[in-house]
């Protein structure tokens, strides 16, 4: 709820607290960027009470953070949808997640990995069997990347890749947990393309780079397949997935996702300890599930 007596009136931060200052809101717009975005079912997600979470909207609507979208006229009902400027909390959502993942859940060191019994681990193989949410990533070759897919399709995480003499990695990169591998990782998917498309499934790789970061990076290693980009954060703050922050980016975690033509999240692998290993265990899933 916005606060009318603040006494900062030209500082951002205080007039930020004044739309977004409670928990709820945050919870709210969590929610709604995964795609629940329906009274009923954000009801039932945060466990308010239905008079709390309608003033909650209805503010969100006011401050400009949600639109209603009828799909009902008789009764009226409504979608709550991010605005542009609800869109634009995502990367302050995905820098609160990262917070309490590395220094509330964590012991506070910096690492592009996660442990098998890690919070942020359970947290990505609770996707099993959830949609994802309707939404469309820019490419590296000028295209886009819609979900959910129509078709079978592996979703590869990475924190970053780079051609050689790109200054896209920030100092101290090789020294990073986990964070060695993206160019073998991406290679082993290129050189395994051809069998992925025999069984039925294509490939994407996703970071938080930029779309000419990426594209460098791709003609250097001949992908055959597309590298998209999450620089706003849409999708990694509606699944909530790990990330780490380093030299002010927030960059992805590895992790991979198989997503069924219906958009249904069928396997996952998190953590990725083996970069060349899991496009072939990778494979092997696919194999068995396609053609189930």
């Amino acid at each position: 709820m916005r606060h009318a007596d603040l006494s900062d009136s030209d500082c951002g931060i205080a007039q930020t607290l004044g739309v977004v200052a409670d928990w709820w809101t945050w919870l709210v717009v969590r929610d709604v960027a995964g795609g629940t975005t329906r009274f009923d079912a954000l009801q039932e997600s945060l466990g308010i009470s239905r008079r709390a979470l309608a003033e909650r909207l209805s503010r969100m609507v006011d401050d400009g953070l949600l639109e209603r979208v009828p799909y009902s006229h008789k009764p009226v009902r409504h979608d709550y949808v991010l605005t542009d400027r609800g869109r634009a909390l995502l990367p302050v959502l995905v820098a609160m997640q990262e917070f309490g993942d590395r220094h509330l859940l964590g012991d506070g060191s910096i690492t592009a990995t996660a442990g098998a019994d890690s919070s942020e681990a359970e947290r990505v193989h609770a996707l099993v069997g959830r949609p994802l949410p309707r939404l469309t990533l820019p490419t590296h070759d000028g295209g886009t990347l819609d979900l959910p897919p129509d078709r079978w399709q592996v979703l590869y995480f990475f924190p970053g890749a780079a051609a050689p003499g790109s200054t896209a990695y920030p100092p101290g990169w090789g020294d990073l947990p986990g964070a060695a591998g993206c160019t073998l990782e991406s290679t082993t998917y290129a050189a395994h393309h051809a069998e992925f498309v025999a069984a039925g499934a294509h490939v994407a790789g996703i970071s938080t780079q930029r779309s000419d970061e990426q594209a460098a990076f791709a003609a250097h290693a001949r992908l055959p397949f597309p590298l998209a980009s999450d620089q706003d954060a849409r999708l990694a703050a509606a699944l909530r997935l790990p990330a780490f922050r380093v030299a002010g980016v927030d960059r992805f975690k590895r992790q991979s996702l198989l997503v069924d033509p219906d958009g249904v999240v069928r396997h996952v692998q998190m953590p990725v300890t083996d970069p060349a290993g899991s496009v072939t265990e990778m494979l092997e899933v696919v194999r068995e599930l396609v053609t189930a």
